[in-house]
C-alpha cells in the first residue's frame, strides 16, 4: 500500500552513521511532550531511518510514536504540548524511540495503533501498515467516480487490516461491504478492526484466495490495494519493510501476477454497472505495456498520480480476451 508508498521515494531516506543511545544525562532534560517529539524527530533523522509507513518525514513519525504511546489523539491542541512527562512515560517513550532506531520497527506496530481515513486502526505484523491513497478517495466519496453511481455491496480485495473496506463502511453506512484475504493472520487483525470500529453489521470478513471464495456474490464496486512488489524491488527494500509479511508486498516478477488475476475474474463479480478501482503502485507502467489496449482511467490525487486505475465492469468484457490471455501466460511460466 502507498501513500506512504511501499516502495519510499529515495528523498525519504537520509544516509547518517546511527548513533550512540545516549546517556540518561542527556535524555533527563526532555520534560514536555514537545521535548520527545523534538528529540525523537532528531534520533530519527541521525539514525538514518526510512519514513514510507503512514508518515514521510521524521516529525510526524516521532509524533505519532509520542502522542500513542501517552494514548493522545493525533489532533491534541497545540497548548497540551507543553505537558510534562511523568517518569514511567519518560521510561516508554524513550524505549520505544530507541526500538525504532535500532531495530527499525514501523512505529504503527510499535505503538499497536495507526490511521488511515482520518479513523484509528490496530497495527502489528499480521498485516501491512494502512497506508494506501485510496483513503483520499474514501473521504471524498469516491467523487466524481460514484456521482450517479448506485452502490449497495462494495468489496475489498487483499483486505490486510481490513482497513479499506471498514473506512468504506464508516464513510457509507448504507453499504453492506465484504473484506476479503487469504492470509488468516491478516484477517484474525482485519475481524478485531470490524469490532473496533463497531461495524459488525455491515462488514463481513471471509477468507478467500482472491474470488475463490465468493460464488454467487456481485458487486457494484471492487476496491483493492493487492500485492504489486516484484522480487528484486523486495529484496533491495529498507528494513523497515522486512517486518511485514512478504505476502502482502510481493506479486511475481513484474509485481502484476494478481493484478492480472483480478482483471480476469472481477467481471464476473461486479453487477452490470460495477467500477473496479485497483492500486498498483509504480507498477502501473509494466501494466500499460502488457494491456496497451485496456482502457485503465489513472486516478489523480492531491499530490498526482500515485498508481491507481479505475475501470468499468464494461471495459473489462470488452477486452477480456487479451486479459486471459495475459493471465493464461502467466499461469503457464
Amino acid at each position: 500500500m502507498r501513500g506512504g508508498p511501499r516502495r519510499p521515494p529515495p528523498a525519504h531516506r537520509l544516509y547518517f552513521a546511527t548513533p550512540r543511545r545516549p546517556d540518561a544525562a542527556v535524555t533527563h532534560e526532555l520534560a514536555s511532550i514537545i521535548d520527545f517529539i523534538r528529540y525523537g524527530a532528531s534520533r530519527f533523522s541521525a539514525a538514518g531511518l526510512t519514513f514510507g509507513h503512514s508518515h514521510d518525514n521524521p516529525i510526524d513519525e516521532a509524533t505519532h510514536l509520542v502522542l500513542a504511546s501517552l494514548h493522545l489523539p493525533p489532533d491534541i491542541p497545540p497548548a497540551y504540548g507543553a505537558g510534562r512527562l511523568t517518569s514511567e512515560e519518560r521510561e516508554r517513550v524513550l524505549a520505544l524511540i530507541e526500538r525504532r532506531v535500532s531495530e527499525r520497527l514501523p512505529v504503527a506496530y510499535l505503538v499497536g495503533e495507526t490511521w488511515f481515513a482520518g479513523l484509528k486502526f490496530k497495527s502489528d505484523r499480521r498485516a501491512l501498515v494502512p497506508r494506501s491513497p485510496i483513503a483520499e478517495l474514501i473521504e471524498s466519496g469516491f467523487t466524481p467516480w460514484l456521482d450517479h453511481r448506485h452502490v449497495e455491496r462494495a468489496l475489498d480485495l487483499c483486505t490486510g487490516s481490513g482497513c479499506i473496506g471498514i473506512a468504506m463502511a464508516e464513510y457509507n453506512p448504507d453499504w453492506q461491504v465484504d473484506i476479503v484475504d487469504i492470509s488468516d493472520d491478516a484477517l484474525s487483525l482485519a475481524r478485531e478492526n470490524i469490532v473496533f470500529q463497531h461495524v459488525e453489521g455491515r462488514v463481513e470478513a471471509i477468507k478467500s484466495d482472491l474470488f475463490s471464495g465468493l460464488k454467487g456474490r456481485r458487486y457494484d464496486l471492487i476496491v483493492s490495494n493487492p500485492p504489486y512488489v516484484t522480487e528484486d524491488e523486495y529484496a533491495a527494500l529498507p528494513g523497515e519493510y522486512s517486518h511485514e509479511p512478504k505476502l502482502g508486498l510481493t506479486s511475481g516478477e513484474d509485481g502484476l501476477d494478481i493484478c492480472i488475476r483480478m482483471l480476469d475474474e472481477a467481471a464476473d463479480y461486479l453487477t452490470d454497472d460495477g467500477l473496479l478501482i485497483v492500486e498498483v503502485g509504480e507498477s502501473e507502467r509494466a501494466l500499460v505495456e502488457v494491456l496497451p489496449e485496456v482502457p485503465f482511467v489513472w486516478i489523480e490525487f492531491k499530490v498526482g498520480a500515485m498508481g491507481v486505475f479505475a475501470l468499468e465492469r464494461r471495459d473489462l468484457i470488452e477486452h477480456a480476451d487479451a486479459i486471459r490471455a495475459e493471465a493464461r501466460a502467466r499461469r503457464d511460466r
